[in-house]
């Protein structure tokens, strides 16, 4: 199965969506963790290092946005899946949740299928960043050997643009935020500024020859590669 081996922690404060959704998950071979508020939340996530997370955005102490913020800035869950639960049905809330890091919204109240379907989603596109080698249409992105192959040609990147490259592509169309990439590539022991982030876009770009990396104003980038370019 598909899930087997993968964790996901479930914060919510309400008692009965805890239980459904235990069910629903442990049914499909998910090993489930869940919490109260967000301080547990904060607290079991550091402790058994979830693959995925299930926050409410409404929760007691910490908020889901809240966790959300500050486990995307440690390097260590700068990564790890996480799906927003909400009853507000307002857009800008739903659009705070995505610039905060979180990969996907789903509103309440909860359809078991439709999270399932999520979840399995999210894990199927983890799943694949994890190899060695990223495939995205006629790009090709081979972590080990350091190559990046576009149409058949190689293309030659420097260290950085190329681990640039690589992270943005192993999630296609989920936004990076400027520090987290700033963490992820250049560490954090490395002070670099978020002008070194666009002159590597741009290389990129130039180099590539096509425009598969978007710049969402005030947040970050993502990678989206139309099948036509």
């Amino acid at each position: 199965m598909e899930s087997k081996g993968k964790s996901i922690l479930i914060a919510d404060d309400e008692q009965d969506i805890l239980e459904i959704l235990e069910y629903n998950l442990t049914a499909e071979g998910f090993s489930v963790i869940k919490a109260k508020n967000g301080n547990e939340a904060l607290d079991m996530t550091r402790l058994h290092h979830p693959d995925l997370l299930i926050l409410d955005v409404m929760m007691p102490g910490k908020t889901g946005m809240e966790v959300c913020q500050i486990l995307r800035f440690q390097p260590e869950f700068s990564g790890t899946l996480i799906i927003m639960l909400t009853a507000l049905s307002d857009e800008s809330n739903h659009i705070k949740g995505l610039e905060m890091g979180a990969d996907d919204y789903i509103s309440k109240p909860i359809s078991p299928k439709v999270l399932i379907s999520r979840v399995n989603a999210l894990m199927r596109r983890t799943f694949k960043s994890d190899e060695s080698v990223i495939k995205i249409g006629d790009l090709m992105i081979d972590k080990e050997q350091y190559v990046v192959r576009y149409k058949g040609s190689d293309i030659i990147l420097a260290k950085k643009e190329f681990e640039l490259l690589a992270l943005l592509g192993s999630k296609p169309g989920r936004v990076f935020l400027r520090n987290e990439i700033l963490s992820q590539v250049w560490g954090n022991n490395v002070i670099v500024g978020d002008r070194t982030i666009d002159v590597h876009i741009r290389k990129i770009r130039q180099k590539l020859n096509v425009d598969c990396i978007t710049t969402v104003k005030g947040v970050g980038y993502k990678f989206e590669l139309n099948p036509s370019s």
